[in-house]
């Protein structure tokens, strides 16, 4: 099921951000995004929060360019928001770290860095230090975003498999 929705409930300023990724990941002006809904029956087999707040369509002339999904991981006292654009494959497109609130570890918002997770899909597994790279003073954010992207992938592949996206 699939409903229309603006984002309302992501805060204004990360709405922005996301707007902004959204565009340049798939090269377009304008784009509609729609709240994909979940039951609650399959929200129990997930391992991430999938809700109105986090996980939408983005179509152009009522056509699917792809997903996002908007989440939020610990770092090592506090915790980050992050970005993850699929495309119509399920694919990850981009990554992106929207806000990191430490001193220390924000090394994990470099667009080199986050390139590791690009063109991953369902059903890819990934390892910290083996084929994700490490990255000195941000062991705990960049296992976070490791976890995170592992799980994200998990979930997808159940949304998949119960027909919730196509």
């Amino acid at each position: 099921m699939i409903f229309f929705s603006t984002g309302k409930n992501i805060p204004e300023r990360m709405q922005k951000k996301i707007d902004k990724e959204i565009r340049i990941a798939f090269n377009i002006k304008s784009f509609s995004k729609e709240v994909v809904v979940i039951t609650d029956e399959i929200q129990q087999e997930l391992k991430l929060p999938f809700n109105d707040e986090n996980f939408y369509q983005i179509k152009t002339d009522d056509k699917i360019l792809g997903y996002f999904y908007y989440g939020k991981a610990p770092s090592q006292e506090d915790y980050f928001d992050y970005l993850v654009i699929f495309d119509k494959d399920l694919i990850i497109r981009k990554i992106k770290v929207l806000a990191y609130r430490e001193d220390y570890g924000s090394e994990i918002g470099s667009k080199r860095w986050l390139k590791q997770f690009e063109e991953l899909d369902q059903n890819d597994r990934i390892r910290y230090q083996e084929e994700i790279k490490a990255i000195s003073g941000a062991t705990i954010s960049a296992r976070s975003m490791t976890r995170a992207v592992n799980d994200l992938l998990e979930d997808i592949s159940v949304l998949n498999d119960e027909n919730v996206i196509k």
